[in-house]
């Protein structure tokens, strides 16, 4: 009997010694994104992520830099797993990749490889990505120490990022500019070629006007597969040069007559005005959006734009920023946030 007592009691305590995984998250991260790199569906589990880490959130269930979160424990949810799988596949079908002069496809998203679609906040979404520059054109190039940092290398390092978010979230993203053998590249530095290729397996030319109309293009002949009614935004990412000790916010262009284009710039810059309440108190937030509708992709896109600034590249704070790998994930991160924001509100 005293035997039978001793393993009743010991009952309760296994059931519930299992151990909640503790994360730190990384700059720039949210509860979503926190929960989705580790491999939970925020639709399913950022409730219960919020119950057991209350006491350790910020204003608006933000997360705190340096604090450990524990993670939901995994539900037993057998459909919940089928349709993970459904839609893991539906994914792989989701981006377009080039052929690299080999004729192998392009590994776009080296080794992260591509991702799977944890949840479908996004999906019907159509996204076209461009990065500035590229192939015979680096852009704007800052000295950095003893190294240069160039333009079209930054762009689409952060560029492939947001690729690859927004497949997280069940987009369809079509990546413009493409490099055959960079992929998502967490090194400082990042090494300069002129190797990237126009969707779907185009030279870029070295001509300024002949390089904008080539991936214009590219976007138009895309825009034509899907009807009328479907959401497509194209996002082209690019990296200021202005005098050296000019340092600048993220900052927003869209076409003057575009009323979703001037929508999603202003979702997207919403999001950049928190995350630096956030994580720069003592510095305000200069970012703006404004018209400009002298910019060749932004004028003859199909799809409405936004063009984005992230910063200046001759500048030795920005580019003390851009060098650092989880800043320019944090840059994708917020992009992509603001990006659901404006399609949940379409």
């Amino acid at each position: 009997m005293r035997i039978l007592l001793l393993l009743f009691l010991l009952i309760p305590v296994a059931a519930f010694s299992q151990q909640y995984r503790k994360v730190v998250p990384k700059r720039g991260d949210v509860i979503s994104t926190l929960l989705v790199r580790h491999g939970l569906n925020p639709r399913l589990y950022e409730r219960d992520f919020v119950a057991l880490n209350k006491p350790l959130l910020g204003p608006r269930n933000s997360l705190r830099a340096g604090k450990s979160y524990r993670l939901p424990l995994r539900k037993a949810t057998p459909k919940a797993t089928t349709r993970k799988a459904v839609a893991t596949k539906a994914t792989s079908e989701k981006v377009t990749a080039v052929k690299g002069r080999s004729g192998s496809t392009a590994v776009l998203f080296g080794k992260y490889g591509r991702p799977t679609a944890s949840d479908q906040a996004l999906r019907g979404a159509v996204f076209y990505l461009m990065s500035g520059h590229g192939g015979p054109d680096p852009g704007a190039v800052g000295q950095y120490g003893t190294a240069k940092l160039a333009e079209d290398e930054y762009a689409y390092d952060v560029t492939i990022r947001l690729a690859r978010v927004l497949l997280e979230h069940g987009a369809t993203v079509h990546m413009i500019v493409q490099d055959p053998n960079d992929g998502i590249r967490d090194e400082g530095v990042l090494k300069m070629d002129s190797d990237e290729l126009t969707y779907p397996n185009l030279t870029i030319p070295l001509g300024h006007v002949a390089r904008l109309r080539q991936y214009t293009n590219a976007v138009n002949r895309l825009h034509g597969r899907y009807g009328r009614k479907t959401y497509q935004r194209m996002i082209t990412i690019h990296v200021d040069s202005r005098s050296a000790g000019l340092n600048t916010d993220v900052f927003f262009y869209h076409h003057e007559k575009s009323a979703v284009g001037l929508r999603l710039a202003k979702n997207i810059h919403q999001v950049f005005k928190h995350r630096y309440l956030r994580y720069q108190p003592n510095r305000p937030y200069v970012g703006t959006v404004s018209p400009r509708t002298s910019l060749y992709v932004v004028r003859n896109s199909y799809a409405p734009t936004v063009f984005i600034e992230l910063g200046n590249i001759r500048n030795s704070k920005d580019q003390r920023r851009f060098v650092l790998a989880q800043n320019r994930q944090a840059l994708a991160n917020w992009i992509c946030e603001g990006a659901i924001t404006d399609y949940r509100g379409r």
